[in-house]
């Protein structure tokens, strides 16, 4: 039977409270439920008058907008005051009625340029976050995945200007540089000054409407301005922290940023799982120095075609030289600048080789094989990347730091920066991920508050209970031998 809906009930007056219009399963609820966010009061203290002027908004209002932000995805202040308006459980997560008027959109902005920039609020916020997933036993932290990521800056690709710069140097110079005196004093040799690529230039190509972004190359036609977020997180998908830098600089460079951080808020790491862009002797050198697993793939070597590959140059530890694939040998002669002791042949035997054109295009005709002194931790992570540990851990990226990566892109909007400069898109960032975080801790302690730490010590105990039930169990199977 056809039947028509009633519209007079637009103007019925009811008695309700708008707690009764919020679903018992509604997500803020369980945000709600999962934090006391009266933490953000003290944080901010400082920042306010505490004697004179006009009563303030309340800081942890701002900051719940800027969450609700953060949560949904909405690319605006504006929209997301706008939604504010509208929607009962924004307004019952605020703590407004239903008539209360909701702060005005430039609030955020002028309370975030007088107050909150320049300050650590948001890495605070963060933390805050991050201790109580760590307190209710969520976070693994056997096994950390670092990975990096790029995001769009604000900024027109067209508009950009030619600039010199000072080339950087290794924030590691101090240490290679002493290792490096050492074994050319060892040699008889006169030992490097102190000065790291003192006066060497480059050719920079920056934004005009955001400077402080770096121009990124996504293959070899695509490019664009673009800010590099490097993000580690554990098993369970919980960020436990963030470095952001330009687009332009190499994850090797802006790990240790990122390594330094996770080093102040966690501790018993056993092993961690990166892609061939962190498998650098001074990577591998710190990890494993530290007593941590370096688990990474292999890296091709980068060689002409029709030219034998390094590693068809076998290296010979007793003798500190290089057999090549003809069967001679390549000498150590010295240690250069870089860190890389060299490995020359004998031009007189080269000369006479007939598979010199696969070896060298030099003039002199001598071979020249390059070895970083710290080559020896790169060697040992590839001997671990062939255990069933190794094989094990890195299998789990593509669900672990892809996933983030995934979820943070499509779900909360960070494929694109919002504002423009390095700190308010590391401000993003990190609200961005204090949220996804906020979410996980949220949804495991609405279950039951003692429910988190049981399932983590379950999760932990339960694969040393199947290898005791295999062992009990399971018979051995007989060898049988060739003659059967």
């Amino acid at each position: 039977m056809l039947t028509k809906k009633d519209t007079e009930k637009r103007q019925q007056i009811q008695f309700l409270c708008i707690d009764e219009l919020v679903p018992r399963e509604h997500l803020l609820r369980k945000i709600e439920n999962a934090l006391d966010f009266s933490f953000i009061r003290e944080e901010v203290k400082d920042l306010y008058c505490s004697d004179n002027g006009r009563p303030s908004i309340d800081p942890v209002i701002l900051f719940k907008l800027s969450m609700i932000n953060y949560l949904y995805g909405l690319h605006s202040m504006r929209r997301t005051i706008r939604e504010s308006e509208v929607n009962m459980a924004y307004r019952w997560f605020l703590g407004y009625d239903i008539m209360e008027k909701v702060p005005h959109f430039t609030t955020w902005g002028k309370n975030y340029s007088r107050r909150f920039e320049g300050t650590d609020i948001f890495e605070r916020i963060f933390t805050k976050v991050l201790t109580e997933a760590l307190e209710c036993g969520l976070v693994e932290s056997e096994t950390v995945f670092v990975d990096g990521t790029h995001i769009r800056a604000n900024a027109n690709l067209k508009k950009n200007y030619k600039e010199q710069a000072q080339k950087a140097g290794k924030h590691y110079h101090k240490e290679l540089m002493r290792e490096i005196n050492e074994i050319r004093e060892a040699d008889g040799k006169k030992p490097f000054d102190g000065d790291d690529n003192s006066g060497e230039t480059v050719t920079e190509t920056k934004s005009k409407t955001d400077p402080e972004s770096g121009l990124f190359h996504k293959g070899e036609h695509k490019k664009c301005f673009a800010y590099n977020a490097q993000t580690a997180c554990d098993r369970n998908n919980f960020v436990l922290a963030v470095n952001v830098v330009r687009g332009n600089t190499h994850d090797s460079v802006a790990f240790d940023g990122l390594y330094a951080g996770l080093k102040e808020r966690l501790s018993g790491i056993k092993s961690m799982a990166m892609d061939s862009a962190y498998r650098t002797p001074w990577i591998m050198k710190q990890v494993m120095d530290d007593g941590i697993i370096p688990v990474v793939p292999y890296h091709a070597p980068m060689t002409k075609t029709g030219f034998y590959k390094k590693n068809e140059y076998r290296y010979v530890p007793y003798s500190d030289s290089y057999i090549c694939p003809n069967g001679k040998e390549l000498s150590y002669t010295t240690t250069n600048r870089e860190g890389y002791r060299e490995y020359k042949s004998n031009c007189n035997i080269c000369a006479k080789c007939p598979n010199r054109e696969k070896c060298t295009h030099s003039k002199n005709m001598v071979k020249v094989i390059t070895r970083h002194i710290w080559a020896d931790y790169v060697e040992d992570a590839e001997r671990i990347r062939y255990t069933p540990y190794a094989k094990e851990r890195y299998a789990l990226r593509s669900e672990t730091i892809e996933r983030v990566f995934a979820d943070a892109k499509e779900k909360h909007g960070l494929r694109y920066a919002r504002y423009r400069g390095l700190e308010k898109t590391k401000s993003q960032v990190l609200m961005t991920f204090a949220c996804m975080n906020l979410k996980k801790l949220a949804k495991h302690k609405w279950l039951n508050p003692q429910l988190p730490r049981l399932l983590f010590r379950f999760s932990n105990f339960l694969p040393v209970f199947c290898n005791l039930l295999k062992k009990q169990f399971i018979p051995k199977t007989k060898t049988v031998s060739a003659s059967c």
